[in-house]
């Protein structure tokens, strides 16, 4: 049984700034949060939340904002980040990629680990992500008590030998899926079309259906991308996927930035979910989603990060703010996406795109308590007075806010960050490990060739 399961006192954050994230985008301040045993069980006006006698009191004293964890619907762990730059996507997937070509399960678990720290101490508590030996992934995640969605890195073209196949994925699944309390959750993954065959498109389906989890990929990122693809497989990328199999609700793509407006109905009709990533699509010079005509279909939509060595953060504060400052100024319309919009898509929207909406994402009675709060007494923050009717917080945290902001953190009620430090592992001792893998993997690395992204 996980020890995380034990029986929890309770914690009662008062006099914060809450915000839920839920239906109505209710918030509270001065509010109450009270959590045990990895629930949620009371939420609002401080005053009216029945605090336990009991209970372990944190009094925000108006100094501290309460949210949901932050959810990263598409990230890739990873030991580098500063090596693969200045490089449109065509040319920098090769040069990424040379890491997997090298890449052992050891060096893996700490690429995972330095990523995991990452997120965590910025406020994400859940991640999905596509790596190389997901095991790894599974074991890195347990050890810091946050969540993870795990997609296998998977192709089957020759030259792609150096990711995961269908074998290792259903093993995966089998061995790690819906594990350590339901904190790891394995999907099946297909790294890009061109890597991967129509047969092994078909089968993952047959494995979906088979398992009962769900697909991820990424697509249309890059418009040179969507010409291969055309000349290639003879029309455009979600055509391709849906007629393949692998669009149905559930499923998600990553990116999507250059989609038509067929596209866009297909993903409507087939229930599939989007990634937006807009910090990685800005650094490889990718373009604007179409956010707006998402959500004019219905299709719900998540912020990623596409990890650190495509964005060299894996900060979701980033994200919130240059998801917003893609859409104004693309649409030339300051109005295009709230500071509420902005939050509701790396938390609750995040969580629908999971399939865990019901369970995390907002601040709700009954709902498993991935908690954060967050230093506002700070220069950059202020003011945290209200007046006229105007909240500055939410405003301030979506487009000011920084990683290093964030004080402490809980995962089904239990701290994985308190005070900003990391409680799952020493972290002084973990990164000295971190630094010595990646020297190593680094001078293995050396003279490691290219592999082009299409090959003959």
């Amino acid at each position: 049984m996980d020890a995380r399961t034990d029986t929890q006192a309770a914690t009662a954050i008062v006099n914060a700034a809450v915000y839920c994230c839920d239906e109505g985008s209710r918030s509270f301040n001065p509010g109450s949060v009270v959590f045990a045993d990895g629930v949620i069980g009371a939420v609002g006006p401080t005053g009216t939340v029945e605090v336990p006698d009991s209970a372990t009191v944190i009094d925000a004293g108006g100094r501290l904002a309460v949210l949901p964890g932050l959810i990263d619907v598409h990230s890739h762990s990873s030991l580098l980040k500063g090596y693969s730059e200045n490089a449109q996507l065509m040319d920098w997937l090769p040069e990424y990629q040379r890491e997997h070509q090298v890449l052992t399960p050891d060096d893996a678990y700490y690429g995972y680990l330095v990523s995991y720290m990452e997120a965590l101490k910025g406020g994400t508590t859940t991640v999905m992500d596509m790596y190389r030996y997901p095991h790894k992934g599974a074991e890195a995640a347990a050890a810091l008590g946050m969540r993870a969605n795990l997609v296998p890195y998977a192709a089957d073209h020759p030259t792609k030998h150096f990711f995961e196949t269908l074998e290792t994925s259903e093993q995966l699944i089998r061995d790690c899926h819906d594990t350590h309390d339901g904190r790891i959750r394995v999907w099946l993954g297909l790294e890009h079309i061109t890597y991967c065959s129509e047969q092994m498109f078909r089968r993952v389906g047959e494995l979906a259906d088979s398992y009962g989890v769900s697909i991820h990929t990424h697509t249309s990122e890059q418009s040179e991308e969507v010409d291969v693809v055309v000349e290639l497989f003879g029309d455009r990328p979600v055509h391709v996927f849906n007629e393949r199999g692998i669009l149905r609700p559930g499923s998600v793509l990553a990116h999507c930035v250059y989609v038509d407006d067929a596209e866009i109905a297909v993903l409507a009709e087939t229930g599939t979910g989007v990634a937006h990533c807009p910090v990685s699509n800005m650094k490889l010079a990718g373009g604007t989603a179409p956010l707006e005509r998402f959500w004019d279909r219905g299709i719900v939509v998540g912020l990623g990060t596409d990890g650190g060595i495509s964005n060299n953060s894996v900060s979701m504060w980033e994200c919130m703010k240059i998801g917003s400052l893609l859409q104004k100024v693309a649409r030339l319309d300051a109005t295009a996406v709230s500071a509420d919009e902005a939050l509701r898509m790396a938390t609750i929207d995040g969580a629908r795109l999971l399939g865990i909406g019901d369970e995390v994402g907002s601040i709700e009675i009954g709902k498993q308590a991935d908690l954060i709060t967050v230093d506002l007494w700070q220069p950059h923050l202020l003011p945290v007075a209200l007046s006229e009717g105007h909240d500055p917080i939410l405003w301030n945290l979506v487009f000011a806010g920084r990683s290093s902001d964030v004080r402490d953190v809980w995962v089904q009620g239990r701290a994985c960050v308190s005070a900003g430090e990391i409680c799952g592992v020493d972290e002084s001792e973990a990164l000295t490990e971190i630094h010595e893998r990646t020297v190593d993997l680094l001078r293995r690395r050396e003279g490691v060739p290219a592999i082009p992204m299409v090959a003959d």
